[in-house]
Formats: C-alpha cells, structure tokens, sequence
C-alpha cells in the first residue's frame, strides 16, 4: 500500500518535469498558428521540421550563440578545474606554509561576499567588459568545491605519494600522474557542475556583455521569448532583415538549448553521486 503510494506520488512529479517538455517539444514541431492564444497540447499537429531549419539554416544569429556558448563551456570549464584541482591539492598537504589562513579566508567566501556593485566595478576596472573572461574569472572556483576536493585528496593513500617521491617525481608529477587518475570520480562530478553553470550562463552574460555578437544562447533565448515581436538579436540594422519568428521556432530554440548538456550528462552521470559523496564523507 505504502509503495504503491510512493510509486504515484514520484509518477506525479515526473510528470510535473515531463509534461512541460512534451508539450515544448510539440509546439517545436507544430505550425505557428497551433500555438497561438496558448493552446495546450501534447502532440504534434501537421508535424513539420520547419522550425528547427529555419534556426540552423536561416538564423545566423542563433548559430552563432550557440558556438559562443560551447567556447564560454569548454573555457570556463578546463579554467575551473584546473584552478580548483591545482588549488585543492595544495591545501590537501598539511606541510604547506599558511595553510590554515587560507582555508580560513576561503571559508569567509561561504559566509560573506563582496557584493554586485563591487564585483562589477572591479570587472570593468581590470578591463574585461564584453569579453568571456568577465564571466569566468569572478568564478573560476568556489569554496565548496575546493573544500570537497581537499577532502578527497586528503583520502587518497599517502604511500602513493611517498612512493612518487622516492621515484623523483615533485608535486606537479604526482599531482598529473597520480592523483588525478585515481580522482575521476571527483573531477568528473564537478565538471558536469561546471559544464551546465556555463552552458545555462544567464546573469552574468546580462551584466557584462553588451556586444550581442557574443551573447550565449541563454541570452538570446531571453530576447526571443520576452520580445513582443520575438525578432532574433537585439539590434538589427536597417539594411537587415527582422526574422519575425513565431512560438514555434521559441520553442524550437529551447530545444536546442538543451541537448547539448542533456547528451553529456549520461556520460558523467555514473560518476555523480560516487564522486560527491567521496568527497564529502572522507577524512
């Protein structure tokens, strides 16, 4: 009785998630007119494609958010791992000089920050306006990801370590040779972390991109669903053309959006819970 309660009630809520991008989906691969006056519906009606070639044939612009969005991805990724793992295997060994100042000034990030204003100004004072380093830098690591990774480390056999040393390996050696072998689990976790913080890249793109040429795709989608003329790309010259763009191709977008980071995720995902959880449970 109990179970069969608990199975309806997660059949519910998946359905909560489902339902949403069923109906995305349809409207995606529906006529304009279907969904006008927001019609609800499941199910495709006069199936057509026309959606998705006009924004991979005809859109520029969406083509070109969407590079923009895989270069901020694959940057701001390897920019975070390698700041994150290089910074957490520092403060894993007990023989680094200030380490526990560090830890605790890291800690303090938890607790307080510097807030929008300050942040911005700081930004714009380093010269980085309209650039992806905008975005990147501010976060290229966190404390709860470096406290994790510290632990994980610190989890790791020491004899490796010893055993790396007596072969003449320094620290760079056996941080690339053998702990990061030995730590795909964490790495892996953390990467699907970052890969989807970038890839749904919104506010910050907002506060520091002003070039539209080198807006992400989150941005975009933004102008095109809030437009009342939903037109691809915030200006657009005289001598251009105004896509007007039906919710059909909004919808289409959206779609788009979201398998990149979707067909990743299976990949990464049997690392997911093992990697968090060693991390956060070691000693």
């Amino acid at each position: 009785m109990i179970d069969g309660l608990l199975y309806a009630f997660l059949a519910a809520l998946s359905l909560l998630v489902i339902v949403p991008f069923g109906h995305l989906l349809a409207v995606s691969l529906s006529p304009a007119e279907y969904s006008l006056g927001g019609n609800f519906f499941l199910i495709p009606k006069d199936f057509t494609l026309e959606a998705y070639k006009y924004l991979l044939t005809s859109s520029d612009r969406f083509l070109i958010a969407i590079k923009n969005t895989v270069y901020l991805t694959v940057l701001g990724t390897i920019v975070n791992l390698a700041v994150s793992i290089t910074l957490a295997y520092g403060l894993s060994k007990k023989f680094l000089p200030g380490r526990s100042l560090m830890l605790l000034l890291i800690f303090f990030t938890m607790i307080f920050s510097a807030g929008l204003i300050p942040t911005y100004l700081l930004v714009q004072s380093l010269g980085l306006l309209d650039t992806y380093w905008a975005i990147i830098l501010p976060g290229a690591t966190n404390a709860f990801t470096v406290f994790v990774m510290k632990t994980f480390f610190q989890g790791l056999p020491e004899s490796l370590d010893e055993a790396a040393r007596i072969d003449g390996a320094g620290e760079v050696r056996i941080l690339l040779a053998v702990v990061i072998p030995l730590s795909m689990p964490i790495i892996a976790t953390f990467s699907l972390f970052f890969m989807v913080g970038h890839w749904n890249q919104f506010f910050q793109a907002i506060l520091y991109m002003s070039d539209s040429d080198k807006w992400p795709i989150q941005v975009l989608l933004r102008q095109m669903i809030l437009s009342a003329n939903a037109s691809i790309g915030a200006e657009v010259s005289s001598e251009a053309m105004e896509f007007q763009i039906g919710n059909n191709v909004k919808m289409a977008a959206v779609i788009l959006a979201l398998v990149p980071i979707v067909l990743v995720y299976p990949f990464l995902q049997k690392y997911f819970a093992s990697g968090a959880l060693l991390g956060s449970v070691k000693e």
